[in-house]
């Protein structure tokens, strides 16, 4: 799991890495498809994480409103998209 606070910034991303962002801009569609799943702070079914998500096919929670206050970089977590929920394994 990786928070991501600047797209533009390098970072080193490991398959299977979650991306967690406040929320995700254009300027994330570079990297988001090295990520294997999508969490977002901000956003509704029309946001721009929800719409990038389903054109990438990468699974995506958004309007968690706390993720990137609970998670920190580095924590395993498990995304089950189509219930809604992000849970922290360690």
């Amino acid at each position: 799991m990786k928070i991501v606070k600047n797209p533009k910034k390098k970072i080193n991303i490991r398959k299977g890495t979650i991306l967690v962002a406040v929320q995700t801009t254009p300027d994330y569609v570079p990297i988001i498809k090295k990520f294997s799943a999508i969490v977002v702070d901000e956003g509704g079914i029309t946001s721009h994480a929800a719409i990038i998500s389903r054109e990438f096919k990468i699974p995506c929670i958004i309007g968690t409103k706390i993720a990137t206050q609970v998670l920190k970089d580095g924590d395993i977590v498990e995304v089950d998209a189509n219930k809604g929920i992000v849970k922290k394994i360690i």
